[in-house]
């Protein structure tokens, strides 16, 4: 069983997502006994909205239950050294030497906006496994892209 590498943050948040979904799982029941009271199920629209929803929260707590489960939880000041790695906060200067700073994070815990990219994304990937003072070449949809690794920190 492969395990999946998140921040002990991006846990917290799968743990509530999940907890909040088993948490509605009354009501849509009680959604769809409401439409099958209401008599004919083939044209009830409100019955098949609920059972449609029944699924997509079942299938979505099959998934968050398996994720949780494979959980690795990594805490990043826990680690040191020069190596970008999970949980690493990494610095990099661009072909301008406009410097960037990135969070490396599990697929569910990104947010580019933020500086979160996870390990399995373009960059993610370029940059896993390299060193401070490695360039890095990262295929972008406008081409290749190359940069720097300036700094490495584990905050």
């Amino acid at each position: 069983m492969e395990k999946v590498p998140m921040l002990a943050e991006g846990y917290e948040k799968l743990t509530a997502d999940l907890k909040a979904l088993r948490q509605e799982r009354p009501k849509i029941v009680e959604a769809i006994e409401e439409a099958r009271a209401h008599g004919d199920l083939s044209e009830n629209a409100e019955y098949h909205a609920a059972k449609e929803r029944q699924g997509q929260v079942e299938a979505t707590i099959a998934d968050l239950e398996d994720k949780t489960s494979r959980a690795q939880i990594i805490d990043p000041t826990t680690l040191s050294g020069d190596k970008v790695i999970f949980g690493a906060t990494v610095t990099v200067l661009d072909e301008d030497d406009k410097p960037m700073k990135y969070q490396i994070v599990g697929q569910m815990e990104s947010d580019a906006k933020r500086g979160r990219i996870s390990y399995d994304s373009p960059m993610g990937r370029a940059l896993i496994g390299k060193n401070v003072g490695e360039e890095v070449e990262v295929t972008v949809p406008s081409g290749e892209r190359f940069y720097l690794i300036e700094k490495v920190e584990f905050i």
